[in-house]
């Protein structure tokens, strides 16, 4: 058996990475939860981590729009009775897909395999929906193409994402998808924001994030371990602090408005919003601080708190 698969019986299945389960990977999901219906079966869906471009590619470091644990929930939220994750590495990659799908069994009972039509996957990347197909009819299942969803004359792709969160378009980012979203551990900074007053939760992230470019944004925080959130007003900072020429590794520093806590240690989850501005560089801290002051204004003008 490929992974510890729970009993599923009879399925309708998809796969992928499904990195931020944007609209085009909801259809896919959708047209699998509905054709599980149909056949009085259950719905799976196999969820390949690392990402096949880093096993293929040695080296290549594919930026995420969420962390695996994220994708998982949003998948599962998306009605799939069995989420699993497949770790993609040079041993699975070198089956082909009828080896693939057979290692599924007894766990699954493979009875519709959804797909998109430019998707494959297997050894050399044979299992297309052609060859599934008449793979299908051999050994008892139906493969079902869903069409990729187009948006303003582009097809929804995760590369597409990422590309908007690089740009800075966060409109259509959330328009495609999700927010673009970031999670990491609060660690200890050099309490300079502190210093200028206002404090910030700095991140270190454990995965790979795509980043937004350098600059002040709005956003909504949540802390579940320290009972903040889910949609905690913030202002975020994404730079190298070019005032105190620090300029070295890239910073985001979230602060939580009307907030006054210890959140060391844990888990911050964060949606970003609106981008105010650049990241400017200033000719000392006093000038810093008044424009940090017409930032926390338009951040609560944005976010529609007083």
């Amino acid at each position: 058996m490929i992974a510890d698969l729970p009993p599923v019986g009879p399925a309708a299945l998809c796969m992928g990475v499904f990195d931020g389960v944007h609209r085009g990977h909801r259809a896919m999901l959708d047209a699998t939860v509905q054709a599980a219906r149909e056949i009085g079966g259950g719905s799976v869906a196999l969820v390949f981590d690392p990402p096949p471009d880093e096993v293929i590619r040695p080296g290549t470091k594919v930026l995420r729009l969420a962390p695996l644990h994220v994708t998982l929930r949003r998948v599962q939220e998306a009605g799939i009775d069995a989420t699993v994750t497949i770790l993609f590495d040079d041993a699975l990659r070198a089956l082909s897909a009828e080896e693939f799908l057979a290692g599924l069994a007894p766990a699954v009972e493979l009875r519709r395999l959804v797909m998109s039509p430019e998707s494959a996957f297997g050894r050399d990347r044979g299992g297309t929906p052609q060859r599934m197909r008449e793979h299908g009819q051999a050994t008892g299942f139906e493969v079902l193409e869903v069409q990729p969803v187009v948006d303003g004359g582009a097809v929804i792709s995760s590369t597409r994402l990422r590309v908007a969160v690089a740009a800075g378009d966060l409109a259509t980012v959330k328009t495609l998808g999700h927010p673009a979203y970031l999670e990491g551990t609060v660690v200890d900074g050099d309490h300079r924001g502190r210093e200028l007053g206002y404090p910030t939760a700095n991140l270190r992230f454990e995965y790979t994030p795509a980043m937004p470019p350098r600059g002040i944004y709005t956003g909504h925080v949540a802390v579940p371990q320290r009972g903040v959130g889910p949609s905690h007003p913030a202002l975020v900072s994404i730079g190298v602090r070019p005032t105190f020429h620090d300029e070295g590794q890239l910073l985001v520093e979230v602060h939580l408005l009307d907030f006054d806590g210890d959140l060391y240690g844990a888990t911050l989850a964060l949606e970003l919003q609106d981008r105010l501005r650049d990241e400017q560089r200033f000719a000392d801290v006093p000038a810093l601080v008044e424009q940090m002051h017409v930032d926390e204004a338009q951040a609560r003008d944005r976010l529609g708190i007083g």
